[in-house]
């Protein structure tokens, strides 16, 4: 549990003045777990529950904290947490709830004013280049820890996954990997668990991925590491089961403008018409996706493939690939010019 986890837990041997003092320093969401001291869930208290008491005629000095407490609260079993639907809970004005295990002891807290969904996927992020084009600022540098605003490119993008409930993630990493692992461990200080993959030669996009051991979601997100986006990861993720994919990916708008007439014509030169100064719109790659975990059988063992032969392969199988437009903002940080966008674009994005 994050610390920021932990400030909700209070335990059963600390006063009702110690509770007092906790929910006055939340403030926004002053709801306490009760556990003992290994905990073992034992109930919830709120400051509505604490004036109850005192109607009640129970007081500081004479009664303990358990006296106060709502010994029933509702709790979320952990290995039924992707099912959790949040949405109704926020219709029911809950909004932080205690995850436990079969035997009743507490896990983790979730605090629905911190997270939007609770997306059953594992992720598979790739940060394993060089940055060439970002020289010298990644001479001892790698570019996903490349610093925009207060932290690197790579924990923007680790802090909006965890927005999404994502506790699962995987980074394929190879220049400077000890730079990126040293800083993020293995995830706990963030609530969530991070694997390494090492890269011995370029594997591609999708060629690192069959290497990650994770096997908890049947579903993937895969993403490059040197984006900065808004993306509504939970809408993303609801096209691409609505739609019955096997694929999906992100896009990004690109208009073209052609400041002349434009004759449409045939084989034969015959115009059949005449657009005026018009627009193209067109979708590119945005660098992140969805896919069936059994879409990695695809994928060739120790060889390079790339996101663009997984395409292809799935276009020649018959399966499904779809499109999702970003709405939001998005960036490919790849070059200096790039770089320096960010840096005045992260002032005003809420990642």
């Amino acid at each position: 549990m994050t610390p920021n986890t932990k400030r909700h837990i209070i335990y059963s041997h600390q006063s009702v003045r110690d509770a007092f003092i906790q929910m006055e320093e939340m403030k926004k969401d002053p709801i306490l777990i009760v556990a003992d001291e290994n905990l073992k869930l034992l109930g919830s208290l709120t400051d509505g529950d604490l004036r109850r008491g005192f109607i009640k005629g129970l007081t500081i000095i004479n009664h303990t904290l358990l006296d106060f407490v709502q010994p029933d609260p509702l709790f979320i079993y952990e290995d039924e947490l992707s099912k959790t639907d949040i949405n109704a809970l926020r219709k029911r004005n809950i909004l932080v709830i205690p995850i436990i295990n079969r035997d009743g002891y507490i896990t983790d807290v979730l605090n629905l004013t911190q997270v939007q969904s609770l997306l059953p996927v594992d992720v598979v992020i790739m940060a394993g280049g060089r940055g060439q084009r970002l020289m010298p600022l990644t001479e001892n540098t790698p570019k996903p820890m490349l610093p925009v605003g207060e932290k690197p490119i790579l924990e923007h993008n680790i802090d909006r996954l965890t927005k999404f409930g994502i506790k699962n993630i995987c980074i394929s990493v190879n220049y400077l990997a000890d730079k990126i692992e040293s800083y993020f461990g293995d995830g706990s200080s963030k609530g969530i668990s991070i694997n390494y993959v090492y890269e011995d030669k370029p594997m591609g996009t999708m060629g690192s991925v069959k290497l990650c051991n994770q096997e908890e979601h049947d579903h993937l997100l895969v993403m490059n590491s040197d984006l900065l986006t808004t993306i509504d990861y939970d809408a993303f993720y609801r096209e691409f089961i609505n739609t019955g994919a096997d694929m999906a990916v992100a896009t990004t708008s690109y208009t073209v403008e052609v400041p002349y007439g434009v004759l449409e014509v045939d084989n034969g030169n015959y115009v059949n018409s005449l657009k005026e100064k018009p627009r193209y719109t067109y979708y590119s790659n945005a660098g992140i996706y969805l896919i069936k975990r059994e879409l990695l059988s695809l994928i060739p063992d120790s060889e390079f493939y790339n996101v663009t032969d997984m395409m292809d392969a799935i276009i020649k199988y018959g399966k499904k690939l779809v499109s999702f437009p970003i709405h939001g903002y998005w960036l490919d940080i790849g070059k200096h010019e790039d770089y320096k966008k960010a840096q005045e674009d992260v002032k005003f994005l809420n990642l």
